[in-house]
């Protein structure tokens, strides 16, 4: 009787304290869960590469920067920092985080689970916020929005903190060269060509509707000394671009010698022309030209040798819209004596702010043309990719062909990719291009 009387007499106490716990694991801050995966944070993230407001991607420069997150106020504006776990499980995440002007509530969200927490901290501190589960590998985000604040700020981020055993068979983010990393990886083909003297090149690119992301440069025929393609240059602006290297290697078109300049033969009405920078340096020109995502639009360029131990370059541009070829530019390259070598295609996003975002374009149709008039038809390609893929900082990227044509993809941290150097096939249409080449305009200034 007495044994029974004491289970009876600690009961209460025992609910008590399971009371206690499972308030605090259910609410905000759980000490449960800080206990369980502090030790576990090793993983550091940095939002400088990998982290990007998705509902308003020009705010990216303002908030985000070499030292987080910062200046974040909006309550609607939404943060997703992305990783690739090779690994199912739990995801552990922590925030090295401050909120220097008063308290602030925020929610992370992983998958289909948020937890709301509150940032109290007046200097830097690492936060276990909890366990997310992780059903799949690929690529995953994780998404942070202010819910509400005492002060001006919803915090600061230094940076994110990741373990669990969902990281344990490897994670991929951007590291490092964070610019580049913003960017994305871009993707190239390369085509098979004839051992041939080719003067023409020529092909055409489809871009689906929904795949013209901001920043996007859809490169056509490229060739060893330049490329010529068309780009989304802002919600309001898109370009046909056409540019050609100098021979003398610099980023600063100044410091290029006279005799090694690109010299301009002649440009299409409402072109521009002048210097590019910055990767490489030479002659760039562009026209100022709304295309259509859904549309398909030919691109025809023309390489041949000329005088003085140069080579001519000059790019053609046929839209649906028009129904017509129209001048872009021509380009004397000096100390260059050859026809068209190096036949390929890319696609590239340069915009920092929207390496989140995918893109997509069909390439197809690609023709070269000898000096005797011979049209031969290029079905074959190496798929390749730069840098940032293939140091395994980005592995959204993929490429290959469908039916007739080839295809490019990248951004947007897709999960299945396509291996680097791999080489693929489209189907022959066997027909080459008409073009009358007497009613082309012929370069003149």
């Amino acid at each position: 009787m007495k044994k029974l009387r004491q289970t009876f007499l600690s009961l209460p106490f025992s609910i008590i304290i399971l009371s206690i716990f499972t308030s605090c694991s259910s609410g905000t801050n759980a000490p449960l869960v800080k206990a369980s995966i502090t030790s576990d944070l090793d993983i550091i993230i940095s939002p400088e590469g990998n982290s990007w407001t998705i509902n308003d991607h020009t705010q990216n420069p303002k908030l985000i920067n070499s030292n987080g997150i910062q200046n974040w106020k909006d309550p609607n504006t939404i943060i997703r920092t992305y990783v690739k776990l090779n690994a199912s499980g739990e995801l552990h995440i922590g925030l090295n985080a401050k909120s220097p002007t008063g308290s602030s509530k925020i929610k992370i969200t992983v998958g289909d689970k948020s937890v709301e927490y509150t940032l109290k901290d007046t200097e830097y501190t690492i936060l276990p916020i909890d366990k997310f589960p992780i059903n799949t590998t690929g690529y995953h985000y994780i998404e942070i929005q202010g819910l509400s604040k005492e002060g001006a700020n919803f915090g600061d981020i230094k940076d994110l903190r990741i373990g669990g055993s969902a990281t344990k068979s490897g994670v991929t983010f951007v590291q490092d060269d964070f610019y580049w990393g913003r960017r994305g990886p871009s993707v190239h083909l390369s085509y098979e060509t004839p051992d041939k003297d080719i003067q023409w090149s020529y092909s055409e690119i489809t871009v689906p509707e929904g795949e013209d992301t901001i920043g996007s440069y859809y490169m056509a025929n490229g060739f060893a000394q330049g490329y010529f393609g068309m780009q989304v240059n802002s919600p309001t602006e898109r370009r046909v671009l056409f540019s050609v290297w100098s021979p003398y290697e610099t980023d600063n078109p100044n410091e290029i010698p006279e005799d090694s300049r690109i010299i301009l033969l002649g440009k299409g009405q409402g072109v521009t022309t002048g210097s590019f920078g910055n990767e490489g340096s030479g002659g760039q020109s562009y026209k100022v030209f709304n295309w259509k995502a859904g549309n398909t639009y030919r691109f025809l360029l023309k390489g041949e040798p000329s005088v003085n131990n140069s080579t001519d370059y000059t790019a053609y541009f046929f839209a649906p819209e028009t129904e017509k070829w129209t001048l872009i530019a021509s380009f004397r390259r000096p100390h260059t004596f050859t026809y068209l070598k190096r036949l390929h295609s890319f696609l590239e996003n340069f915009s920092t702010n929207t390496g989140f975002i995918g893109r997509k374009a069909f390439y197809g149709n690609q023709w070269a043309r000898d000096k005797e008039g011979n049209w031969y038809e290029l079905t074959n390609a190496k798929f390749t990719a730069d840098a940032t893929a293939r140091k395994g900082s980005r592995l959204d990227y993929a490429g290959g062909s469908q039916g007739n044509v080839f295809y490019m993809q990248n951004c947007g941290f897709f999960s299945n990719n396509t291996p680097m150097d791999s080489q693929h096939s489209r189907s022959a249409n066997g027909t080459p291009p008409t073009i009358d080449f007497n009613t082309l305009e012929i370069p003149s200034l």
